[in-house]
């Protein structure tokens, strides 16, 4: 089998940009390898990120989205460039390196920085040629993905729980809102500490970025709490902190769910989606998370989403 090309030589771009920043760098742990998928490969060497984006990945929408971040530096962290470079026939960016949030210990996870990010990115005004954020496309990638799987136990209930949502949010039509700028893929994994190790929280991975509905950027932890792997107290904290940063993506006071309800459900799907489609890969069980989604798909199937105003059938 021939080695994949890809990973050395993003290594060495990595390592070139780093000595391009600081020519004494002292590489005292060489190259290290971030993550190796499909859709990103990312390679740190000392303070410098260079990112392999997706195969479908296209220069023009992700410079688009570059120039957010370049635009936006107290919210986004900005790339070291806005030209991507094209590597072995993927696009590939550079970027400073950030301390990541501690996945071992969620006491210190920064909910409330997070929510006031996001209200302070869905309240910029979003730049004309940015593209839709791709949360809807994204979701509806894992659903196909799922449906192309041998018949598994599992998957009827996620399924029915897809066919009941509106169509923009199986990326069928147009999002109703197209002017609010979006992260498109939130959670705590897209936060870093700039300049590492104890800098300010910034937002990272424009992959997604565009404009659509702000709720969301929400429905990741929604969906975690109203599935019950996210504590009530967590939850509390991340609502209180986008409404006090007067975030749009819900009311200001009273139920947000009306708002939150049919995002929160298409994340639960897109999880739950992923979920078995790794579990079968792996030839193994679903196991407690990922079943307590499965149930949770189960139970939306028999209820109709709650519909915004706002929202379109």
């Amino acid at each position: 089998m021939t080695a994949n090309p890809l990973l050395p030589a993003l290594t060495a771009k990595a390592r070139a940009a780093a000595h391009a920043r600081t020519p004494a760098c002292p590489c005292g742990v060489g190259a290290v390898t971030l993550a190796d998928r499909s859709d990103a490969t990312v390679v740190r060497h000392e303070d410098t990120v260079a990112k392999a984006h997706a195969p479908d990945a296209t220069p023009t929408d992700l410079t688009a989205r570059l120039t957010v971040a370049t635009h936006l530096p107290d919210v986004l962290l900005p790339p070291l460039t806005q030209a991507p470079v094209t590597l072995h026939g993927r696009v590939v960016t550079f970027w400073p390196y950030g301390t990541p949030v501690d996945p071992e210990n969620p006491d210190t996870a920064p909910w409330e920085a997070a929510a006031t990010l996001l209200a302070r990115l869905h309240e910029t005004p979003a730049p004309a040629a940015l593209p839709p954020m791709r949360g809807p496309a994204k979701a509806a990638h894992s659903v196909a993905r799922l449906r192309a799987l041998a018949p598994h136990p599992a998957a009827p209930p996620v399924l029915r729980a897809w066919t009941v949502l509106p169509a923009w949010a199986r990326a069928e039509t147009a999002m109703p809102d197209t002017t609010t700028l979006c992260h498109g893929d939130f959670h705590l994994g897209q936060l870093v500490r700039h300049p590492a190790p104890d800098g300010p929280w910034r937002l990272i991975d424009v992959d997604d970025l565009g404009t659509g509905i702000p709720a969301w950027d929400l429905a990741r932890p929604a969906s975690w709490y109203a599935c019950g792997l996210l504590p009530a107290g967590e939850w509390t904290r991340f609502l209180a902190a986008y409404r006090a940063a007067r975030g749009p993506a819900v009311p200001a006071e009273g139920d947000p769910w009306p708002a939150l309800d049919v995002p929160a459900r298409a994340l639960t799907v897109h999880t739950a989606a992923r979920a078995i489609a790794k579990a079968a890969a792996a030839d193994r069980p679903l196991d407690e998370v990922e079943q307590s989604l499965v149930d949770a798909c189960d139970r939306m199937s028999s209820a109709p989403p709650q519909l915004s105003p706002h929202s379109a059938k």
